[in-house]
């Protein structure tokens, strides 16, 4: 078991609670981070909604060193982290994590911009229930797929949702964000987690992500949605047991 701090950054919406079950299994420390304006995260100054801004508020966070384990949103932001600062992360973990959000002319694994702008359009009308469907949008294809919403809702529930501010500003960083080009200078050996039935990230993205980083492995978790660390944990906590095992 690696001695290392395993540190969890949630996806968009969610909060740190998300982790817990990982937490309960894991043999090792797990510290797990709210996003800005997630859970009780405070929102940021002026909601800044750039991926660097808000790596700036989650690098002091970090310990010294550590395994980095991010999940979409959270993802895109461990790996622009890993980018500045290898030094202080001694592994990668991207969990469902793709290098680009939105579709374009030259990257077809991306959700249509026109379906962001709808989850961006109804934040604006009703952002609970925004919210709402976008979790279900999450375990959809999944195996158990009831019961890990309902750990998802949980989630929410229980520590806090999100600021809209800070959901609005989210949506702006995964539109906006592209981390095809700084792929190729994360050097940090990574594992990349896709789930097969992902409707958010596409598993593509992830294999894609992998082959473009220069030490990662790819595993693609069957039967599994956006979120294969709470409806695959069992499976999950051992290809991550491997992982580190095999880096160390």
């Amino acid at each position: 078991m690696n001695p290392l701090p395993l540190v969890c950054l949630h996806g968009w919406g969610l909060n740190s609670q998300v982790f817990d079950g990982l937490r309960a299994r894991w043999a090792g420390p797990v510290l797990a981070l709210d996003l800005p304006g997630h859970g009780s995260a405070a929102s940021p100054v002026g909601v800044v909604s750039t991926l660097d801004a808000w790596a700036d508020i989650l690098l002091p966070q970090l310990p010294a060193r550590c395994v980095l384990l991010g999940w979409s949103l959270g993802g895109q932001l461990a790996l622009r982290l890993a980018q500045r600062e290898p030094a202080r992360i001694e592994r990668l973990v991207l969990v469902a994590t793709t290098p680009r959000f939105v579709a374009g002319a030259d990257w077809a694994v991306g959700m249509a911009p026109a379906a962001l702008q709808r989850f961006a359009d109804g934040l604006a009308r009703d952002w609970q229930a925004t919210l709402a469907e976008f979790l279900q949008l999450q375990v959809r294809g999944s195996r158990d797929a009831a019961e890990a919403l309902a750990l998802l809702q949980q989630a929410v529930a229980a520590h806090g949702g999100a600021d809209p501010q800070a959901l609005a500003a989210g949506l702006q960083i995964l539109r906006d964000s592209d981390l095809r080009g700084a792929a190729a200078t994360v050097a940090v050996p990574t594992l990349v987690l896709s789930g097969q039935h992902d409707r958010v990230t596409h598993p593509h993205a992830g294999a894609w992500l992998a082959n473009a980083l220069p030490r990662a492995r790819y595993v693609q978790m069957p039967r599994a949605g956006h979120a294969p660390f709470i409806s695959h944990q069992d499976d999950f906590c051992a290809h991550l047991a491997d992982f580190l095992a095999e880096a160390a």
